[in-house]
């Protein structure tokens, strides 16, 4: 899902970044803006919005929350099918001006489902579709210089959010408790007990109806794979912004690179342990990087 991620990615940010068509619903940025300084704005804005999560979660505003994700997930998703429908159609008549509302039709309810349902593919699916259309936004406002600075202050972040204060710990188990959503994927997979546990009771209720009722009762333990949003997006904009300013074969040495980091953590990584993605990411990039200079 990473790589399927990190793929159509590309696909959007060369659909509006490298071919300068233009981002709907009021994304596009100014024309004057300096990729220099927008580094700051970028991290003051994430700091902002991290603080701004914690103050929520300590006041319990679920539902503003959920609103907030909400809206977030159709602009997202919206620029992604956006690209999709604009591409298939070739020229369409005046398509930023009915194209890119009609594209709601299909966000909003997945985007529902998402939220305000737990459906594990769908959650999955949208996850796919949201993390391209964000980074198609980030694109034009910054640099390589810029990039490289913002994956070293992400990561020191992730060091310290999950190592030292377990901060993104209590943020997922927030959302997933709480929130009954989390922004990234997650695999639910069953050990081997648990495995004959469930094999048992679907050949002991086979014959009853509402057979999931019947599992649910069971209260069978089932863990979690997670992998957060962030791990996933700033890959596709690293990727994305060498391949606006070095080519095609810079982004997809990028995108291999951070494939192979996050591959590296899997193998790595225990089981029921948390562990921060980015520094791993960031340095499997910062080597991409290298590799993409020397070609």
């Amino acid at each position: 899902m990473f790589i399927i991620t990190q793929i159509i990615g590309l696909w959007v940010i060369n659909f509006y970044g490298i071919s300068n068509n233009e981002l709907p619903y009021g994304m596009e940025p100014p024309e004057d803006i300096n990729p220099q300084t927008s580094i700051i704005s970028i991290l003051f804005a994430f700091a902002l919005a991290i603080t701004l999560f914690f103050v929520l979660t300590k006041i319990k505003a679920e539902k503003f929350i959920r609103i907030w994700f909400f809206a977030v997930t159709v602009i997202a998703m919206g620029l992604t099918i956006n690209a999709l429908i604009l591409f298939l159609f070739k020229n369409p008549p005046n398509p930023y001006e009915y194209i890119s509302i009609l594209v709601l039709i299909i966000a909003i309810p997945l985007a529902y489902i998402k939220i305000f349902k737990r459906n594990i593919l769908v959650h999955n699916f949208t996850e796919l579709l949201i993390y391209p259309g964000i980074a198609a936004v980030f694109i034009p406002i910054l640099n390589v210089l810029g990039i490289i600075i913002l994956l070293l202050a992400i990561s020191l972040y992730d060091i310290w959010a999950v190592w030292h204060s377990k901060f993104m710990q209590n943020m997922a188990e927030y959302q997933m408790n709480k929130l009954k959503f989390f922004t990234g994927f997650f695999v639910p997979y069953a050990g081997k007990k648990a495995r004959q546990k469930i094999k048992l009771l679907k050949e002991k209720y086979k014959n009853k109806k509402n057979l999931e009722r019947y599992l649910k009762k069971a209260k069978i333990k089932v863990n979690l794979a997670i992998l957060g949003g962030g791990d996933i997006i700033f890959p596709i904009i690293t990727a994305g912004i060498f391949y606006k300013y070095l080519g095609l074969t810079s982004s997809l040495i990028i995108t291999a690179s951070a494939t192979f980091g996050l591959l590296f953590l899997f193998i790595l990584a225990r089981k029921g342990k948390f562990y921060p993605a980015m520094p791993f990411l960031t340095i499997a990039m910062y080597l991409g990087m290298m590799i993409s200079w020397l070609v």
